[in-house]
């Protein structure tokens, strides 16, 4: 393996994985160490899986798996006397997210036989504190949502501000070993090391973006994660495995990931602009970025916040008649026709509001979209009823009053009643509750603390069912 220019007072960072509790592997870590890391930073956090981990305040990854991960990263950290951060913790970064992994690592650290100092940082907010905020101007929208009611922010069961990297830097300056934050921009956790030990700024936040999802950004993503190494005028890419590379086309395309515009991100406090950055091998393994900008703006916090609505159940059949087969269009607005007649009727004034949905998998299930006229017959279609009404009991009814029909629909009056392949007895599935996003909205602060609480714990002496934030 070719060694990589060296940069002058570079930080580096190990970032073992995208997403805590998937996957992190210990030689690799052990590598970043050998490489002369500062710091192990990793995301917990996303809202690619939909609103109800916000507004239920619950994980998406299960306790098991970040357990483990925290077993090699807390005893590697500690080994190597180097901080851990953690960034939206529990998913969506709920104060209770937050609680639920200071308790995990509480739990490794005794089992380690350490005693690393922790810090919570919490930025769930109060409705009512937005309320006011809101009243004063301070809430602005992001496409494509319009102005927020005092309403809609008071539906919301959860509401978390992405934080930026100073309340990261002031828990590492005040000592932190380990620090647990809530809801933080992907980018922050990783760069907020760098920048408290003076790399370049647009240097720090550019590193961290192309590095927030570890192996993403590099040519196997199987392989695990990466090395960021920060100087103040450029910074380097490095997988962990010694077998995998980071390219400059791997490298240049990940700030497209997650990002409408592919040259510039803003971050709380300002907007990252690489336009002109440059991508260059190292050696074969390692790309160097130089070029990139950062230019300082008011600071302002995103705020994500999700509520629960109406409640759903399903149904599956799968459908291997030709005749159907041949005409799916048909078929699906025949029986979503004959399934909502069938609810109007049998419930009448129960059924002010309630929405039925057939998804034909195989077919157009996933996008809805028309299909073209000349698209060739599939060998079977899997058929989801959905129905959406304001109880759980009433749509549980709802898919029972359904039930015959949806299985025994004929295509045409006339044809034998057919009989659809269902996969599950009793047939009707209780989804639950739907949750929906409500809050896409940046909110100003006078600085990055103002929407951030801080807890300093000592596993020594902690008690975990006393410790609250």
């Amino acid at each position: 393996m070719t060694e990589s220019v060296n940069l002058s007072d570079t930080v580096s960072v190990i970032v073992p994985t995208g997403m805590l509790g998937a996957g992190v592997n210990r030689t690799q870590i052990q590598y970043g160490l050998r490489r002369g890391a500062s710091a192990i930073a990793v995301d917990s956090g996303s809202t690619d899986s939909g609103p109800a981990y916000l507004a239920r305040g619950v994980s998406k990854m299960n306790r098991e798996s970040i357990k483990r991960d925290l077993q090699i990263l807390m005893a590697e950290a500690h080994a190597a006397k180097i901080p851990l951060l953690v960034g939206s913790c529990g998913t969506s970064g709920t104060d209770s997210g937050v609680d639920w992994t200071r308790d995990i690592a509480l739990e490794v650290a005794a089992e380690l036989g350490i005693a690393p100092k922790i810090v919570c940082l919490y930025s769930e907010q109060k409705a009512d504190d937005l309320v006011r905020k809101n009243g004063k101007g301070e809430i602005t929208p992001l496409p494509p949502l319009g102005p927020l009611s005092d309403a809609d922010l008071k539906s919301c069961e959860h509401i978390v501000a992405l934080m930026g990297p100073e309340p990261y830097i002031a828990a590492l300056e005040a000592g932190a070993d380990i620090v647990l934050g809530g809801r933080t921009t992907d980018t922050a956790v990783l760069a907020a090391v760098p920048l408290m030990r003076g790399a370049g700024i647009a240097q720090a936040w550019h590193a961290a973006k192309i590095a927030e999802c570890g192996g993403q950004c590099t040519v196997n993503p199987g392989l695990g994660g990466v090395l960021m190494r920060v100087g103040r005028d450029a910074f380097e890419i490095e997988p962990l495995d010694i077998d995998n590379q980071c390219s400059p086309e791997t490298v240049s395309a990940h700030l497209l990931y997650e990002n409408s515009d592919p040259f510039t991100l803003t971050e709380p406090g300002g907007v990252l602009d690489a336009r002109d950055a440059d991508y260059r091998w190292v050696d074969n393994r390692i790309t160097r970025v130089t070029g990139s900008r950062w230019t300082p703006k008011p600071y302002t916090m995103k705020l994500e916040g999700a509520r629960g609505g109406d409640f759903q159940t399903i149904m599956l059949i799968g459908i291997e008649d030709p005749e159907v087969l041949a005409n799916l269009d048909e078929f699906h607005d025949l029986m979503l026709e004959t399934l909502t007649g069938r609810i109007r009727k049998t419930f009448g004034d129960e059924a002010v509001r309630f929405d039925v949905s057939l998804r034909i998998y195989g077919w157009n299930g996933t996008s809805g979209r028309p299909v073209p006229r000349d698209t060739v017959p599939p060998r079977d279609v899997g058929v989801m009823f959905v129905v959406t009404a304001p109880t759980q009991d009433l749509a549980n009814r709802m898919a029972k009053a359904c039930n015959p029909y949806f299985f025994h629909t004929p295509l045409r009056p006339g044809i034998e009643m057919p009989s659809y392949a269902f996969p599950f007895t009793p047939a009707e599935i209780p989804r639950g509750q739907v949750y929906e996003f409500v809050l896409n909205h940046v909110v100003r602060t006078s600085d990055a603390f103002e929407l951030v609480r801080s807890v300093s714990i000592d596993p020594a002496d902690a008690n975990k069912g006393a410790l609250h934030a």
